[in-house]
């Protein structure tokens, strides 16, 4: 975030949260919004169930998406039985659908070998420069249990050629470890990923278990982010910080808690330490859901921070408002009290002067 001094800086905080999964370009007996020659074929009729396919002519239905749609179109024997019903049209153009398919994955596999093979961090070269000066043909790679098994007697431990080897072992690492954190500053330039993402603690999970798996760690395709791993992460509470200032809106950090108790005290160290990150002398106001938790926790921060306002989310406000609007029976109680908003316009106009009245906005 760039941030001035003195500048009007409002800390959004987004608590509680979960990732959902988003299925708004399909319904039930619908066809989605797809350029896929199959759903030419094919329609929706489960919502909830995006693999659940009905064939649109013999009225067969696949429990395997898609692809099972197109090679029984398609007369590929092996998986599904084949449709009698197809023209030869149709069974052409899905073959060569699904031909194609391959040949792009083989492709993306070559691909892919070739960016695996590109990478370098300089393993054998170090390995041969280590052999010519006679040192060790099999040098010791330092581990992590080596920061916790260094000498007791470094004098006579480490002297001529042992003090020339663990110093080249040093040198290898901090080259090695260059030369990887170069590759990942790469990614994030080029993928337009902020700095500060780096800091969440997700990330350095990451990194360790990409790490300790070794080389050849095959990347999550973009079906299983969107499917099987959300899913998986959608009912796990992170909290969110967002800073809003006149340069506009920047993603400060994200915590995932949901391991712990959101009480009122553990959300309010989190938004304290966002306060300290950001400057006391550069908040105005900090913004959050309406829930008891935040309320405690707003409670603490006034205590501790005076200076700054604690407002709630009129998006969050109005939402539960319009909840509540769409439970069954409510629309008794809600539609003879809308016309009391004209009796509340007649005392403004009893009690106010003309110069006091304000224009409503919303």
């Amino acid at each position: 975030m760039t941030s001035e001094p003195n500048s009007n800086t409002v800390l959004n905080v987004v608590g509680n949260s979960s990732s959902t999964t988003s299925n708004a370009n399909s319904g039930f007996g619908r066809k989605r919004k797809s350029n896929d020659v199959g759903w030419e074929f094919g329609i929706l009729i489960d919502e909830k169930n995006q693999d659940k396919v009905q064939y649109i002519l013999c009225k067969k239905v696949f429990y395997w998406g898609l692809y099972r749609l197109k090679e029984h179109v398609a007369n590929i024997q092996g998986n599904v039985a084949p449709c009698r019903m197809a023209t030869n049209d149709n069974q052409l153009r899905c073959r060569q659908v699904i031909a194609n398919a391959k040949n792009k994955k083989k492709i993306k596999k070559k691909e892919e070998e070739v960016l695996r093979i590109e990478v370098n961090i300089g393993d054998e070269e170090e390995l041969e420069e280590i052999e010519g000066l006679g040192l060790r043909k099999n040098p010791k790679i330092l581990g992590p249990m080596d920061i916790f098994a260094s000498p007791i007697n470094p004098g006579s431990s480490i002297s001529g050629k042992n003090m020339q080897q663990w110093t080249l072992n040093d040198t290898i690492i901090k080259e090695r470890t260059h030369a990887t954190q170069k590759y990942l500053a790469k990614w994030v330039y080029q993928a337009g990923i902020p700095f500060n993402a780096i800091d969440n603690d997700s990330f350095l999970q990451m990194v360790e278990a990409i790490g300790r798996f070794g080389p050849s760690f095959k990347p999550p395709s973009q079906w299983q982010l969107r499917e099987p791993f959300l899913k998986e992460e959608k009912r796990r509470s992170i909290m969110n910080l967002c800073v809003n200032c006149k340069e506009g809106t920047t993603f400060l950090s994200s915590k995932e808690s949901s391991n712990v108790a959101h009480i009122g005290e553990h959300i309010f160290n989190y938004v304290l330490a966002a306060i300290e990150e950001v400057g006391l002398e550069n908040v105005v106001q900090v913004v959050i859901d309406n829930t008891s938790n935040n309320m405690a926790a707003a409670k603490m921060l006034k205590e501790k921070m005076p200076s700054i306002f604690w407002n709630l989310c009129a998006t969050h406000t109005i939402n539960l408002m319009l909840e509540v609007g769409e439970v069954a029976g409510a629309d008794e109680f809600i539609e003879p009290r809308k016309s009391g908003r004209n009796e509340v316009r007649d005392l403004e106009d009893e009690f106010e002067s003309d110069n006091e009245a304000v224009e409503e906005n919303v």
